[in-house]
């Protein structure tokens, strides 16, 4: 922009804002996303230092392929699971024959976290959340009628990623279908499970060896198959920023490179096999520029291993629609939400995608929501014309500096894991989680005080909300009949071969063996996912969890708010009234890990002076009522994300009541569809608060029940 045109430009604007001309007017303000954001963008602002113009050549900025979606558009893709291997594989089957191009499963809780259905600390997770997969007859259901060798399958699997991987090569294999015909990608990432969704079995190292172990039997064997996709996508939906996210990501990509090094590989023998899995919010420039700047970083920081492959440098992506920005409220909005971040995953170049449904902020999809999220992309493709340009944001000087400035601000990320030894050493040390978890507190306050809007949660809210129809399963039926088969598996294979092929696996844990033909035999011989998990499990134990939460983050972001005030001055008056503060025991049932808003509510009642207990994560009902006995809590609160509320909170109440403990309160948060309130309220739950809750508002509900207990 010329001087004098800048001038005159800045003349017009503080006139039309009525501000004083001063440099400050035009530097613009600190985003949500910690990015300096200014009004306007000229060619002045066009960044140095990003090189290469062209797709398909390093850094691959604008794409990694030279023809991009002009050539081939990106691979439409449902992630779906729920309920039986049956119902799920009847669900891929109508997908593909309205246009689905790769299938995405997601698994139970139950099978995440390596327990066959039967196990009784998973009786309200099986088949809630996805599908339960408990040995190889249950693979060979999932897939029946759809040929291994022809479709590319992505399974979204991390805890149990050894006897699932082993499941799917062997009902490949009773298919006809070899394993270097196989196609599609593991997401085998382990480490992000430390972090923030938390389904992981074992300890962070011998966990590392597993993801090795699989990178390296596919790269020696699977050369269609990608062994790893590398996520960012659950940090995204736990509340990290766009630089945690990309810097994250990457580090723990760095990581799992060295993993594989470790097993002599050579990095050109498996990086390019290597994938990448981000979130897609609602900051649409953002994250546009984020899809940018993280093929940029990969390739620089591959340059460090010396590749000779330029696919080694290429980072092809996956993305997802953001869960977190689904609203329970005005569901139909969800549409919208999701198209905008379809959108922005296709101009940030993405390899392939998959649409949320709308109603997914309180249920699994219906049929209908399925298609219509479906659909979205379709018409993005077929009447949108999104397929027809490379890079069509490439150049705007907005995109562009925010891609510099995310390459840069990633980078400063990096290096501090880089200090600290690493990724692994890292997340032993808990600090991703707790930079990620005092992310997501702040932004929880933001949206509570209106300063980020929500349409139609905390601002332009409807008179009236609409009843969804929501997907409901029968989570007792769906365990009896896996139980059953469970059963039917044990009493007709050789279970002397089955006890072998175990031993052996057992005795490979204590060398430098590669696990995962180990657990092919344990497939083949039928011995199930939580024998084949018991047996890993024996030697290396089962993981607990022990960071802490941050303290002082939510308050810090209400500052001198009357709301907060009124609600500490409550506090302290029901102290003087009782001789102690009202003290709640925030819980999480079940295998449900998602804990950001559990630690999101306990982290803001202790802010306002409740005496907070955070109970351990995996509890059964009669763990819960346990620890709030002996904490002699005022009440329970009950998050819940994975749809096992209706099974294992009544359990909860009734463990309290044979315990004599009828006292203490029982309420509820999270994921829960307004059909169930009823019922949850019958069962003896006192408060259930929905998605989009406002946390002073529902403190205040606390309070109020408590002073009538």
């Amino acid at each position: 922009m010329s001087g004098e045109n800048h001038t005159a430009w800045k003349a017009g604007y503080c006139k039309e804002r009525k501000l004083e001309k001063t440099d400050a007017a035009f530097e613009g303000t600190q985003s949500p996303q910690g990015l300096k954001v200014k009004p306007l963008y000229t060619g002045d602002d066009l960044p140095t230092g990003l090189e290469g113009n062209y797709p398909g050549q390093q850094p691959y900025m604008r794409g990694p392929y030279a023809s991009m979606y002009t050539g081939r558009p990106w691979t439409l893709r449902q992630y779906a699971g729920f309920s039986t291997a049956e119902e799920s594989n009847a669900f891929y089957k109508k997908n593909m024959e309205q246009g689905q191009m790769g299938l995405s499963v997601a698994f139970d809780l139950a099978t995440h976290r390596g327990y066959d259905s039967d196990h009784p600390r998973v009786e309200g997770d099986v088949g809630k959340a996805g599908v339960a997969i408990d040995s190889v007859e249950d693979m060979k259901v999932l897939f029946q009628g759809i040929n291994l060798k022809n479709v590319s399958v992505s399974m979204t699997m991390n805890g149990a990623v050894l006897p699932i991987m082993a499941f799917y090569i062997v009902a490949a294999e009773e298919q006809g279908v070899k394993p270097e015909e196989l196609r599609g990608t593991i997401q085998n990432d382990i480490l992000k499970e430390f972090m923030v969704r938390n389904t992981f079995i074992y300890p962070p190292a011998p966990s590392m060896r597993i993801t090795a172990d699989i990178i390296a039997h596919v790269a020696n064997s699977m050369p269609k198959f990608n062994p790893i996709s590398i996520s960012g996508y659950h940090m995204h939906e736990a509340g990290a920023t766009a630089v945690q996210e990309l810097a994250y990501t990457l580090a723990d990509g760095v990581e799992y490179v060295r993993a594989a090094l470790s097993k002599g590989l050579k990095v050109d023998d498996f990086a390019p096999q290597l994938s990448f899995f981000f979130a897609i919010g609602m900051n649409f420039f953002v994250e546009v520029a984020k899809l940018r700047a993280a093929r940029v970083l990969w390739s620089r920081l591959m340059q460090q291993f010396d590749p000779q492959n330029p696919k080694s440098s290429m980072m092809r992506i996956h993305c997802q629609t953001s869960g977190v920005s689904l609203t329970e409220q005005d569901p139909l909005n969800n549409v919208t939400r999701t198209t905008i971040e379809a959108l922005a995953a296709i101009m940030g170049g993405t390899q392939s995608l998959h649409t949320n449904a709308y109603d997914e902020a309180v249920s699994l999809p219906t049929a209908q929501s399925a298609k219509v999220a479906r659909d979205t992309q379709l018409i993005l493709r077929e009447e949108a014309d999104c397929a027809s340009v490379i890079d069509p944001l490439g150049g705007s000087y907005y995109v562009e500096s925010l891609t510099k400035d995310l390459v840069d601000q990633a980078q400063t990320l990096i290096d501090e894991v880089e200090a600290l030894g690493g990724m692994t050493k890292a997340v032993e040390l808990g600090i991703p989680k707790l930079k990620i978890e005092e992310s997501a507190t702040k932004r929880q306050a933001r949206v509570d005080q209106q300063e980020e809007i929500i349409v139609g949660v905390n601002r332009y809210r409807s008179d009236s909300q609409g009843d969804m129809d929501v997907r409901d399963i029968d989570n007792q039926s769906v365990r009896k009949k896996q139980i059953e088969g469970l059963e039917r598996i044990k009493k007709t294979r050789d279970n002397a071969q089955v006890q072998t092929a175990l031993e052996r696996l057992k005795v490979a844990v204590t060398t430098e063996e590669n696990l995962l033909p180990f657990a092919i035999d344990a497939a083949r011989a039928r011995a199930t996912l939580g024998e084949i998990s018991d047996c890993l499990e024996s030697i290396w134990g089962r993981y607990q969890l022990t960071v802490g939460g941050v303290s002082g983050v939510w308050s810090k972001q209400y500052q001198e708010s009357s709301d907060y005030q009124n609600l500490r001055k409550r506090v302290t008056e029901f102290a003087d009234k009782n001789g102690r503060q009202p003290r709640v025991l925030v819980a999480k049932l079940g295998q449900d890990g998602h804990d950001r808003g559990a630690r999101i509510i306990a982290t803001a009642l202790a802010d306002l002076g409740f005496d907070i207990d955070i109970g351990p994560l995996f509890q059964t009902p009669k763990e819960v009522a346990k620890q709030a006995i002996e904490n002699d809590v005022h009440m329970v609160g009950v998050s819940t994300q994975a749809a096992g509320h209706k099974t294992l909170v009544p359990q909860l109440i009734e463990a309290l009541k044979a315990q004599g403990a009828e006292h203490i309160q029982v309420i509820c948060g999270g994921v829960i569809p307004q059909k169930d309130y009823d019922e949850l309220k019958q069962a003896g739950v006192k408060l259930v608060f929905g998605p989009g809750s406002n946390i002073i508002d529902s403190a205040h509900s606390i309070l109020s029940l408590l002073k009538t207990d």
